[in-house]
């Protein structure tokens, strides 16, 4: 069985929101300090808190 590998769009992730005091969008996930490394240097390949902003989920769920 092949393990399904994380996506690294933020703008698709349901993590990644507007934040109004700073007006603009940032990733609500608290990434440690490796991670935060990783990912300011480009080499956060594949994030593992990817969440498919899926806003039609629930009302697939209820038919």
């Amino acid at each position: 069985m092949k393990k399904k590998a994380a996506a690294t769009n933020c703008e698709s992730c349901a993590n990644y929101i507007y934040e109004e005091d700073y007006e603009c969008y940032t990733c609500m996930v608290n990434l440690d300090e490796d991670e935060f490394g990783r990912f300011l240097t480009g080499s956060f390949s594949h994030c593992p808190y990817y969440r498919l902003d899926d806003e039609y989920k629930v009302v697939r769920h209820q038919m």
